[in-house]
Protein backbone atom coordinates (compact mmCIF):
# COMPACT_ATOMS: atom_id res chain seq x y z
CA UNK A 1 0.00 0.00 0.00
CA UNK A 2 1.19 3.65 -0.65
CA UNK A 3 0.18 6.30 2.03
CA UNK A 4 0.81 9.98 1.10
CA UNK A 5 1.07 12.71 3.76
CA UNK A 6 0.53 16.15 2.60
CA UNK A 7 1.47 18.91 5.25
CA UNK A 8 -0.15 22.67 3.86
CA UNK A 9 2.18 24.76 5.23
CA UNK A 10 3.40 28.88 5.17
CA UNK A 11 5.96 28.21 2.84
CA UNK A 12 5.16 25.07 0.91
CA UNK A 13 2.89 22.05 0.50
CA UNK A 14 4.80 19.12 0.62
CA UNK A 15 3.82 16.00 0.06
CA UNK A 16 5.83 12.75 1.05
CA UNK A 17 5.03 9.07 -0.30
CA UNK A 18 5.88 5.84 1.66
CA UNK A 19 5.33 2.53 1.19
CA UNK A 20 3.46 1.62 4.10
CA UNK A 21 4.24 -2.02 5.57
CA UNK A 22 3.54 -3.27 9.20
CA UNK A 23 6.90 -3.38 10.89
CA UNK A 24 8.64 -1.33 8.15
CA UNK A 25 9.79 2.21 8.63
CA UNK A 26 8.29 4.73 6.83
CA UNK A 27 11.14 5.73 4.53
CA UNK A 28 9.94 8.06 2.06
CA UNK A 29 9.90 6.85 -1.83
CA UNK A 30 8.98 10.09 -2.89
CA UNK A 31 8.14 13.76 -2.43
CA UNK A 32 7.66 17.18 -3.90
CA UNK A 33 7.53 20.67 -2.30
CA UNK A 34 5.27 23.10 -3.93
CA UNK A 35 4.99 27.10 -2.86
CA UNK A 36 2.33 28.23 -0.97
CA UNK A 37 4.20 31.69 0.09
CA UNK A 38 1.46 31.84 2.58
CA UNK A 39 3.64 34.46 4.82
CA UNK A 40 3.20 37.00 2.05
CA UNK A 41 -0.51 37.08 1.95
CA UNK A 42 -1.93 37.59 5.59
CA UNK A 43 -2.99 40.84 6.18
CA UNK A 44 -2.89 42.12 9.76
CA UNK A 45 -6.32 40.45 11.05
CA UNK A 46 -4.93 36.51 10.53
CA UNK A 47 -7.14 36.87 7.30
CA UNK A 48 -5.02 34.89 4.05
CA UNK A 49 -5.60 37.20 0.93
CA UNK A 50 -7.51 36.47 -2.12
CA UNK A 51 -4.62 35.66 -4.12
CA UNK A 52 -3.01 33.48 -1.15
CA UNK A 53 -6.00 31.12 -1.14
CA UNK A 54 -6.02 30.75 -4.92
CA UNK A 55 -1.98 29.84 -4.66
CA UNK A 56 -2.60 27.35 -1.55
CA UNK A 57 -5.15 25.72 -3.39
CA UNK A 58 -3.48 25.37 -6.77
CA UNK A 59 -0.03 24.38 -4.67
CA UNK A 60 -2.38 21.21 -3.13
CA UNK A 61 -4.03 20.18 -6.48
CA UNK A 62 -0.67 19.96 -8.03
CA UNK A 63 -0.05 17.80 -5.49
CA UNK A 64 -3.07 15.76 -5.20
CA UNK A 65 -2.02 15.21 -9.06
CA UNK A 66 1.51 13.96 -8.41
CA UNK A 67 -0.08 11.63 -5.45
CA UNK A 68 -2.66 9.73 -8.36
CA UNK A 69 0.64 9.89 -10.65
CA UNK A 70 2.57 7.72 -7.98
CA UNK A 71 -0.59 5.70 -7.69
CA UNK A 72 -0.91 6.32 -3.77
CA UNK A 73 -4.12 4.77 -2.55
CA UNK A 74 -4.88 6.85 0.81
CA UNK A 75 -3.63 10.54 1.36
CA UNK A 76 -3.96 12.33 4.24
CA UNK A 77 -3.49 16.30 3.46
CA UNK A 78 -3.83 18.32 6.83
CA UNK A 79 -2.82 22.12 7.53
CA UNK A 80 -0.78 23.74 9.69
CA UNK A 81 -1.33 26.57 11.83
CA UNK A 82 -1.06 29.50 9.06
CA UNK A 83 -4.13 28.02 8.02
CA UNK A 84 -6.13 26.51 11.11
CA UNK A 85 -5.58 30.01 12.82
CA UNK A 86 -6.67 32.66 10.08
CA UNK A 87 -9.35 34.24 10.51
CA UNK A 88 -10.81 33.25 7.11
CA UNK A 89 -9.58 29.25 7.23
CA UNK A 90 -13.33 28.08 6.44
CA UNK A 91 -13.11 29.87 3.02
CA UNK A 92 -9.40 28.49 2.49
CA UNK A 93 -10.43 25.20 3.14
CA UNK A 94 -13.38 25.10 1.15
CA UNK A 95 -11.73 26.63 -1.93
CA UNK A 96 -9.03 23.69 -1.31
CA UNK A 97 -11.71 21.42 -1.80
CA UNK A 98 -13.44 22.72 -4.76
CA UNK A 99 -10.07 23.25 -6.75
CA UNK A 100 -8.36 19.97 -5.66
CA UNK A 101 -10.99 17.56 -4.50
CA UNK A 102 -9.87 16.91 -1.55
CA UNK A 103 -10.15 18.60 2.15
CA UNK A 104 -7.57 19.37 4.62
CA UNK A 105 -7.82 18.29 7.69
CA UNK A 106 -7.07 20.37 11.46
CA UNK A 107 -4.89 19.27 14.22
CA UNK A 108 -4.75 20.85 16.95
CA UNK A 109 -1.27 21.56 18.94
CA UNK A 110 -2.01 18.41 21.25
CA UNK A 111 -2.56 16.23 18.50
CA UNK A 112 0.99 17.71 16.50
CA UNK A 113 2.86 16.85 20.10
CA UNK A 114 1.48 13.57 20.28
CA UNK A 115 1.75 12.53 16.96
CA UNK A 116 5.66 13.57 16.52
CA UNK A 117 6.14 11.87 20.15
CA UNK A 118 4.92 8.97 18.54
CA UNK A 119 7.43 9.62 15.64
CA UNK A 120 10.37 10.47 17.87
CA UNK A 121 9.67 7.29 20.27
CA UNK A 122 9.62 5.01 17.25
CA UNK A 123 12.93 5.98 15.99
CA UNK A 124 14.87 5.91 19.00
CA UNK A 125 13.30 2.81 20.53
CA UNK A 126 12.74 1.54 24.06
CA UNK A 127 15.74 1.70 25.37
CA UNK A 128 16.14 5.73 25.05
CA UNK A 129 14.08 5.69 28.74
CA UNK A 130 12.46 9.15 29.15
CA UNK A 131 12.24 11.35 26.24
CA UNK A 132 11.54 14.96 26.40
CA UNK A 133 10.76 16.25 23.02
CA UNK A 134 10.89 20.00 22.08
CA UNK A 135 9.14 21.03 18.28
CA UNK A 136 9.51 24.50 17.08
CA UNK A 137 6.93 25.39 14.51
CA UNK A 138 5.90 28.38 12.14
CA UNK A 139 2.92 29.02 14.78
CA UNK A 140 3.33 27.45 17.75
CA UNK A 141 6.03 24.99 19.92
CA UNK A 142 5.22 21.43 20.66
CA UNK A 143 6.25 19.75 24.20
CA UNK A 144 6.08 16.33 24.86
CA UNK A 145 7.47 14.18 27.86
CA UNK A 146 7.21 10.39 28.31
CA UNK A 147 8.55 6.73 28.25
CA UNK A 148 5.69 4.90 26.65
CA UNK A 149 3.84 4.66 23.06
CA UNK A 150 1.77 7.51 24.68
CA UNK A 151 3.27 10.21 25.90
CA UNK A 152 2.58 11.54 29.86
CA UNK A 153 2.56 15.03 28.88
CA UNK A 154 1.89 17.13 25.34
CA UNK A 155 1.70 20.40 25.60
CA UNK A 156 1.43 23.27 22.36
CA UNK A 157 2.44 26.97 23.18
CA UNK A 158 2.26 29.88 20.78
CA UNK A 159 5.71 30.37 20.46
CA UNK A 160 6.05 29.57 16.89
CA UNK A 161 8.75 31.19 15.12
CA UNK A 162 6.67 32.66 12.25
CA UNK A 163 3.76 33.98 14.46
CA UNK A 164 6.97 36.00 17.31
CA UNK A 165 8.53 37.55 13.97
CA UNK A 166 5.41 38.79 12.91
CA UNK A 167 4.19 40.07 16.10
CA UNK A 168 7.03 41.30 17.86
CA UNK A 169 10.35 41.47 15.61
CA UNK A 170 9.02 44.24 12.88
CA UNK A 171 11.84 45.56 12.12
CA UNK A 172 14.86 43.61 10.07
CA UNK A 173 16.89 43.12 11.48
CA UNK A 174 14.99 43.77 14.71
CA UNK A 175 16.11 46.72 17.50
CA UNK A 176 17.62 45.48 21.02
CA UNK A 177 13.75 46.45 22.53
CA UNK A 178 12.24 44.24 20.14
CA UNK A 179 14.71 41.69 21.34
CA UNK A 180 14.32 42.48 25.08
CA UNK A 181 10.20 41.99 24.79
CA UNK A 182 10.33 38.66 22.30
CA UNK A 183 12.71 36.90 25.46
CA UNK A 184 10.57 37.89 27.59
CA UNK A 185 7.69 36.75 26.17
CA UNK A 186 8.69 33.61 25.17
CA UNK A 187 10.51 32.65 29.29
CA UNK A 188 6.81 34.11 30.65
CA UNK A 189 5.35 31.70 28.38
CA UNK A 190 7.49 28.86 28.83
CA UNK A 191 7.25 29.82 32.57
CA UNK A 192 3.76 28.70 32.87
CA UNK A 193 4.50 25.17 32.13
CA UNK A 194 8.18 24.85 33.08
CA UNK A 195 7.76 23.53 36.83
CA UNK A 196 5.10 20.73 35.69
CA UNK A 197 8.04 19.37 33.14
CA UNK A 198 11.12 19.71 35.55
CA UNK A 199 8.72 18.16 38.66
CA UNK A 200 8.83 14.95 36.46
CA UNK A 201 12.40 15.00 37.05
CA UNK A 202 15.60 14.88 33.76
CA UNK A 203 14.76 12.70 31.27
CA UNK A 204 16.90 10.20 29.81
CA UNK A 205 17.16 11.76 26.29
CA UNK A 206 16.27 15.46 25.07
CA UNK A 207 14.95 15.34 21.58
CA UNK A 208 14.46 18.22 19.19
CA UNK A 209 12.76 18.55 15.67
CA UNK A 210 11.35 20.66 13.02
CA UNK A 211 13.28 23.04 11.06
CA UNK A 212 14.28 25.32 13.05
CA UNK A 213 16.45 23.06 15.45
CA UNK A 214 17.67 21.75 12.18
CA UNK A 215 18.62 24.40 11.10
CA UNK A 216 20.38 25.92 13.95
CA UNK A 217 22.31 22.20 14.60
CA UNK A 218 23.27 23.13 10.81
CA UNK A 219 25.23 26.45 11.57
CA UNK A 220 26.71 25.04 14.46
CA UNK A 221 28.69 22.33 12.55
CA UNK A 222 26.06 19.18 12.33
CA UNK A 223 26.37 17.10 9.04
CA UNK A 224 23.93 18.12 5.96
CA UNK A 225 20.63 16.64 5.35
CA UNK A 226 22.36 15.21 2.11
CA UNK A 227 24.17 12.66 4.46
CA UNK A 228 21.17 11.04 5.57
CA UNK A 229 19.17 10.52 8.09
CA UNK A 230 21.19 8.34 10.60
CA UNK A 231 23.86 10.74 10.48
CA UNK A 232 23.94 11.52 14.41
CA UNK A 233 23.15 15.63 15.20
CA UNK A 234 23.12 17.16 18.12
CA UNK A 235 22.46 21.18 19.02
CA UNK A 236 24.28 22.71 22.32
CA UNK A 237 22.76 25.28 23.91
CA UNK A 238 25.83 26.96 24.25
CA UNK A 239 25.98 27.34 20.21
CA UNK A 240 22.56 28.80 20.27
CA UNK A 241 23.76 31.71 22.42
CA UNK A 242 26.68 31.61 20.36
CA UNK A 243 24.34 32.87 17.10
CA UNK A 244 22.45 34.72 18.11
CA UNK A 245 24.11 38.06 18.54
CA UNK A 246 25.45 37.44 14.65
CA UNK A 247 21.04 36.82 13.73
CA UNK A 248 19.96 39.78 15.48
CA UNK A 249 22.32 42.08 13.95
CA UNK A 250 21.85 40.38 10.11
CA UNK A 251 18.62 41.01 8.07
CA UNK A 252 17.29 38.46 6.52
CA UNK A 253 19.09 38.65 3.40
CA UNK A 254 21.89 38.21 5.36
CA UNK A 255 21.36 35.17 7.10
CA UNK A 256 19.53 33.43 3.92
CA UNK A 257 23.34 33.03 2.58
CA UNK A 258 24.10 31.18 6.20
CA UNK A 259 24.57 27.41 5.87
CA UNK A 260 21.48 25.97 6.09
CA UNK A 261 19.29 28.61 6.70
CA UNK A 262 16.51 28.17 3.49
CA UNK A 263 15.43 31.92 2.43
CA UNK A 264 12.11 30.78 2.78
CA UNK A 265 13.13 30.59 6.56
CA UNK A 266 15.64 33.16 7.34
CA UNK A 267 13.15 35.94 8.41
CA UNK A 268 12.07 33.84 11.20
CA UNK A 269 15.20 31.18 12.30
CA UNK A 270 16.23 34.70 14.82
CA UNK A 271 12.62 34.28 16.54
CA UNK A 272 13.33 30.31 16.81
CA UNK A 273 16.91 30.79 17.87
CA UNK A 274 15.52 32.99 20.99
CA UNK A 275 12.85 30.35 21.41
CA UNK A 276 15.02 27.22 21.35
CA UNK A 277 17.65 29.06 24.03
CA UNK A 278 14.82 30.38 26.10
CA UNK A 279 12.87 27.08 26.49
CA UNK A 280 16.23 24.87 27.02
CA UNK A 281 17.43 27.29 29.56
CA UNK A 282 13.83 27.02 31.87
CA UNK A 283 13.92 23.22 31.54
CA UNK A 284 17.65 22.95 32.45
CA UNK A 285 18.73 21.67 28.70
CA UNK A 286 21.90 22.03 27.22
CA UNK A 287 22.60 19.74 24.59
CA UNK A 288 19.10 18.06 22.70
CA UNK A 289 19.70 15.36 19.59
CA UNK A 290 17.72 16.05 16.33
CA UNK A 291 15.86 13.52 15.30
CA UNK A 292 15.34 13.07 11.69
CA UNK A 293 11.53 12.11 11.78
CA UNK A 294 9.11 14.39 13.13
CA UNK A 295 4.98 14.37 12.39
CA UNK A 296 4.61 13.32 9.22
CA UNK A 297 6.62 10.49 9.99
CA UNK A 298 3.92 10.12 13.00
CA UNK A 299 1.02 10.36 11.00
CA UNK A 300 1.98 7.80 8.86
CA UNK A 301 3.43 5.64 12.05
CA UNK A 302 -0.55 6.38 13.37
CA UNK A 303 -1.98 4.48 9.82
CA UNK A 304 0.32 1.52 9.84
CA UNK A 305 -1.01 0.89 13.77
CA UNK A 306 -4.44 -0.06 11.95
CA UNK A 307 -2.76 -2.65 10.05
CA UNK A 308 -1.96 -4.43 13.54
CA UNK A 309 -5.89 -3.72 15.03
CA UNK A 310 -5.30 -0.23 16.75
CA UNK A 311 -7.49 2.84 15.68
CA UNK A 312 -5.89 5.72 14.19
CA UNK A 313 -6.46 9.18 15.23
CA UNK A 314 -6.01 10.41 11.72
CA UNK A 315 -8.26 9.94 9.28
CA UNK A 316 -7.47 9.21 4.95
CA UNK A 317 -8.36 10.18 1.73
CA UNK A 318 -8.71 7.53 -1.00
CA UNK A 319 -6.70 8.87 -3.89
CA UNK A 320 -7.86 6.31 -6.54
CA UNK A 321 -11.09 8.18 -7.57
CA UNK A 322 -9.04 11.02 -9.01
CA UNK A 323 -8.99 11.81 -12.41
CA UNK A 324 -4.85 11.24 -13.26
CA UNK A 325 -4.72 12.08 -16.17
CA UNK A 326 -5.68 15.91 -15.35
CA UNK A 327 -2.80 18.44 -15.46
CA UNK A 328 -1.66 21.04 -12.47
CA UNK A 329 -2.31 24.51 -12.45
CA UNK A 330 0.42 25.92 -15.37
CA UNK A 331 1.21 28.19 -12.35
CA UNK A 332 2.65 26.06 -9.81
CA UNK A 333 5.83 24.65 -9.58
CA UNK A 334 6.59 21.60 -8.29
CA UNK A 335 10.50 21.10 -7.18
CA UNK A 336 11.53 17.46 -6.46
CA UNK A 337 12.17 17.35 -2.25
CA UNK A 338 16.09 16.75 -1.95
CA UNK A 339 17.85 17.45 0.71
CA UNK A 340 19.69 20.99 1.01
CA UNK A 341 21.70 22.87 3.28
Amino acid sequence: MRLGVLDIGSNSAQLQVVEATSGAPPLPAHGVKIPTLLNEAIDTDGTIAAEGVERVAEAVAAAVHDAADQHVDYLYPYVTSVVRDATNRDEVIDRIEEVAGVRPQFLTGEQEARLTYLAVHRWYGWSAGRLLLLDIGGGSMEIALGRDAEPDLAISLPLGARRLTRQLLPDDPPTRGQLRELRRHVRDTVGEVADRLRWEGQPGRVIATSKTFKQLARLAGAGRQRKGPFVRRELARRDVRRWLPRLAAMPAAERAKLRGVSAARAGQVLAGAVVADTTMAALNVSRAEICPWALREGIVLSHLETITGQVADVPLQPVRHLDEHRPPPESTTVTPLHPTG
